[in-house]
């Protein structure tokens, strides 16, 4: 799909060592972009740390006094971001929520939800100023159907979208909005498959998945989904929870445009067949 291109823009992206975090930034920095990411650990930063344009912060979501020092590090560089991309996320603990430690849950809400919107607090002050700047998240199983043993990933991401409802009811400047991108192959799925039992079922799809010759949800369509949604801007986007796979945003996208600037309901988190 042709996309109009962002130019010039500062791209922010939380969790960027992760695979779709690093394919996002490679695609931006090949568009001329100025990116600036965080990551935990070195081993995930490989293939992008040798950009010229590429402004990396190690930075631990669990840890509260390092997501403020971290921010403090990119505010002191007085460069106002356009777009806020959060990447960051893990699956564990995986298993029965009875079953697993609770403080290793909690930890996991934390990270998967709260701990990335509290690194947004303290970014949006150093946004771009006058004009829309775009927020995006990125959701996972259980927004149709239970997720099962993978509750505190399940409810961050629950979280996740119905926050984007109310930034983007509380914020005119904003256009934030969450996408789904379906299969993808990333190294997050080791997470299951060293979890076995405790993953149910998941771990015999995954480990088939990841044994096939699907290629899953391609990096580029990741990539043009959001900027679709950034074009769109806050009437077609915004408050919205989009799947990459499902959704008719592909080849411009008009048909889901107009349903969506019709509907400000659709694709949001609402009460099933209330009526």
């Amino acid at each position: 799909m042709a996309n109009r291109k962002i130019k010039n823009k500062n791209i922010f992206i939380l969790g960027v060592g992760s695979d779709i975090g690093a394919a996002l930034a490679k695609y931006y920095i090949n568009q001329g972009h100025q990116v600036f990411g965080t990551y935990r650990t070195a081993s995930s930063i490989k293939s992008i740390s040798a950009s010229k344009n590429i402004h990396l912060f190690k930075c631990d979501l669990a840890d509260k006094s390092g997501i403020k020092k971290c921010a403090d590090k990119y505010k002191a560089l007085g460069k106002p971001w356009e777009i806020f991309i959060s990447c960051a996320g893990t699956m564990e603990p995986i298993g029965k929520f009875f079953k697993v430690d609770f403080d290793e849950w909690e930890n996991s809400v934390i990270v998967n939800s709260t701990a990335q919107l509290r690194f947004l607090h303290e970014l949006y002050p150093c946004r771009r100023k006058n004009s829309l700047d775009h927020v995006v998240f990125f959701a996972g199983g259980g927004t149709n159907n239970p997720f099962t043993n993978y509750s505190a990933y399940c409810v961050s991401k629950i979280m996740l979208i119905k926050m984007c409802e109310l930034l983007d009811d509380e914020n005119k400047d904003l256009n934030t909005f969450i996408i789904g991108p379906g299969w993808v192959r990333t190294k997050i799925h080791t997470e299951t498959l060293q979890s076995r039992l405790a993953a149910g079922s998941s771990y015999g799809k995954t480990k088939q998945f990841l044994k096939s010759s699907a290629p899953g949800t391609d990096y580029q369509d990741i990539f043009d989904c959001i900027n679709w949604c950034i074009n769109q801007g806050r009437r077609v986007a915004g408050g919205r929870n989009f799947s990459v796979v499902y959704d008719a945003w592909q080849n411009k996208g008009k048909s889901l445009a107009g349903q969506l600037r019709a509907d400000p309901d659709k694709f949001k988190l609402r009460r099933f067949k209330n009526n």
